[in-house]
C-alpha cells in the first residue's frame, strides 16, 4: 500500500481536472461554487451517500465504487425529470486508500462525468478509521414549477415501474457468492447489476408532461410505492404477479418453493433505482414509449386508490408485506 496523498495533493491531482469544464468551480481552489441561475429553470438538488459495508462491498473496485455513488444520486434526478448538471463530493477515505486506490475512483468519476454530462464543482474530503464512506449533492434543472414530486398521484392513476426488478437484491447475493441453482452468466449479470446501476435519464419530458407523481426505487418496490402513497395522501395497490423480471431473476425465480414469497422479495429488496410512475391510463403508451426508445421497458404493476397505504396482491389475494423494503434507522 502506498502513501495516501494529502487533502491538496489529492484534490489538485485528481479532483481538479474533473472540474475543468466547469469554470463555477474556480479550478476546485475555493470553498465554494457559484452557479448561475438560468431564467426559467429551477435548479433542483437531491443528495445520496454510500457506505461500505452497507452499499457496497468492502473489495469492490474503487472504480465502480465511484460511478455507483453517481449513478445512485442521478437516479433521483431521472425521477424528478431533471436535466443532469454537476455536483459536489464528500467522501471519508480509510487509511488502506493510497493513491492507485483514489486514481482509480477518480477514474470512475471522470467515465460517468463524460457519460452523464455532470462536472464537479466542489466538495470535501476527510480520512476516517472506519469503512470508506461518500456521499453526492447532485444538482440538475427543470423548467420552473415542473419538477415531479412523489406527491401529486391521483385516485385511477395506473402504477408503472422501469425496467426490472428484484436484480440489485439479487445482484448483491450474487456478489457475495450466496446465490446457488442459476447459471454463471446470470450471476455475473445480476452482480454487474448491484455494482452498476443504470439511472434512467432522458425521461425529464414524458415525465413532466404525463406523470403526476415518480419516486426512484431506491428501499425496495413496496417501500418506495409507499411514499409516493404517503405524500399524495392516498393509496396504491400493487400486483406481484405482473413484476417485471430479468431473465436472471426468472431463472431464479425457478428454482425457490414459494414463488410468491421469492416475488414479494424481489418486491421489497431494494438497491434497482429505477423509476415507479403514477400517470392516467391515458398517458402510459406515450411513457411506454418514450422508454422503449431508450431501451427498457415499463410495465403496469398496480393503480392508485382512495384508500391510503400499500396493498400488495398476488393470485388474487392480498399479501403481508411488512415494510416492504429498506428500513433506515
Amino acid at each position: 500500500m502506498s502513501e495516501p496523498p494529502d487533502e491538496f495533493e489529492w484534490i489538485g491531482r485528481l479532483l481538479a481536472p474533473l472540474a475543468k469544464n466547469a469554470p463555477e468551480a474556480f479550478g476546485l481552489l475555493d470553498d465554494a461554487a457559484a452557479v448561475p441561475s438560468r431564467p426559467g429553470q429551477d435548479l433542483i438538488l437531491s443528495k445520496d451517500a454510500i457506505v461500505e459495508g452497507v452499499h457496497f462491498l468492502a473489495d469492490d473496485p474503487p472504480e465502480l465504487v465511484a460511478r455507483k455513488l453517481l449513478r445512485v444520486n442521478l437516479s433521483d434526478l431521472a425521477a424528478k425529470g431533471a436535466e443532469p448538471y454537476g455536483y459536489l463530493l464528500a467522501i471519508a477515505w480509510p487509511k488502506r486508500f493510497g493513491w492507485p486506490e483514489r486514481e482509480a475512483f477518480a477514474r470512475g468519476l471522470e467515465a460517468d462525468q463524460m457519460r452523464y454530462g455532470l462536472k464537479l464543482l466542489g466538495g470535501d474530503t476527510v480520512s476516517t478509521p472506519g469503512p470508506l464512506s461518500a456521499s453526492v449533492t447532485v444538482l440538475g434543472w427543470t423548467p420552473a414549477g415542473r419538477m415531479v414530486q412523489r406527491a401529486g398521484a391521483e385516485p385511477g392513476d395506473v402504477v408503472m415501474v422501469t425496467g426490472t426488478i428484484g436484480d440489485g437484491h439479487l445482484g448483491l447475493a450474487a456478489a457475495k457468492d450466496a446465490l446457488v441453482g442459476i447459471s454463471y452468466d446470470h450471476l455475473r449479470w445480476l452482480a454487474d447489476r448491484y455494482r452498476l446501476p443504470e439511472p434512467r435519464l432522458g425521461l425529464g419530458d414524458a415525465l413532466r408532461a404525463c406523470a403526476h407523481a415518480a419516486a426512484d426505487v431506491s428501499d425496495g418496490l413496496i417501500a418506495d410505492a409507499g411514499k409516493i402513497a404517503f405524500a399524495s395522501g392516498l393509496g396504491i395497490q400493487l400486483d406481484l404477479d405482473a413484476l417485471p423480471l430479468s431473465d436472471a431473476a426468472k431463472a431464479w425465480l425457478a428454482t425457490v418453493p414459494d414463488p410468491t414469497a421469492a416475488r414479494l422479495e424481489l418486491a421489497s429488496g431494494g438497491d434497482d433505482y429505477e423509476v415507479l410512475i403514477t400517470a392516467p391510463r391515458a398517458h402510459a403508451e406515450a411513457l411506454r414509449g418514450a422508454c422503449g426508445m431508450r431501451g427498457f421497458p415499463l410495465t403496469v404493476v398496480g393503480g392508485v386508490t382512495p384508500r391510503g397505504g400499500v396493498r400488495v396482491i398476488a393470485g388474487g389475494r392480498e399479501v403481508e408485506h411488512g415494510a416492504g423494503g429498506w428500513v433506515h434507522r
